[in-house]
């Protein structure tokens, strides 16, 4: 235990800085040319820890019981901006992960979901501005992450399964994580078939825990 602690404390000190870059680095990030990078700190039967740095977000909200319906108009809303709906009718390429940031409610209850594109990395100082009032930029922090990845589309019920075996096994050993919210990745077109990668994150709030 000891000497886990101090392999995880060594390695938050000695990461090298992650952003957005070349796709290639990560083998299941094949669809885009950029990709957003991360050090991965380590894993377990259960769980990674990856450390992210701080980079920049188109972003749009949405009001809906359910995710599919919220992220669906959320989507198309951000499609429309990085194919020209932008003040400098710009188109930008697309990237990977698309998430999404998942309240923690009730399935009767309302929430609001925000889904985000990543910007390239050309786009990371400068993005244009958008034409739709509802979207917006926004800049996560330099962040560690608990991260569980499963195949398959992300829906309601496939995200909340893998994020109720993630919370658990964070749980388990007395992670410090945020509760309210967690994010769903997804790498992949909404076209493609096989090979799919999604995750579920939750963001760290102490120290990761690596065993």
């Amino acid at each position: 235990m000891i000497y886990l602690s101090g392999l995880v404390g060594f390695l938050l000190v000695v990461t090298a800085e992650a952003g957005v870059g070349n796709s290639s680095q990560l083998p299941f990030c094949f669809e885009t040319t950029q990709c957003l990078l991360f050090d991965l700190i380590c894993k377990t039967k259960n769980y990674e820890v990856r450390h992210y740095s701080s980079v920049k977000w188109v972003s749009t909200d949405e009001e809906s019981y359910f995710m599919e319906l919220a992220s669906s108009k959320a989507f198309k809303r951000l499609y429309n901006y990085i194919t020209g709906d932008n003040k400098n009718k710009e188109n930008i390429e697309m990237t990977a992960p698309v998430i999404v940031k998942i309240p923690d409610k009730m399935f009767w209850e309302k929430g609001v979901f925000t889904t985000s594109f990543l910007l390239p990395a050309e786009y990371q100082t400068n993005p244009p501005i958008p034409t739709d009032d509802k979207v917006y930029f926004q800049d996560t922090p330099d962040m560690y992450v608990y991260v569980q990845t499963y195949r398959g589309w992300i829906l309601t019920f496939s995200d909340k399964s893998v994020a109720n075996s993630l919370s658990s096994a964070l749980n388990s050993v007395h992670a410090a994580y945020q509760k309210d919210s967690h994010y769903a990745a997804g790498y992949n077109s909404p076209m493609t078939v096989f090979n799919r990668h999604n995750e579920v994150w939750f963001v760290a709030e102490d120290v990761p825990r690596c065993f």
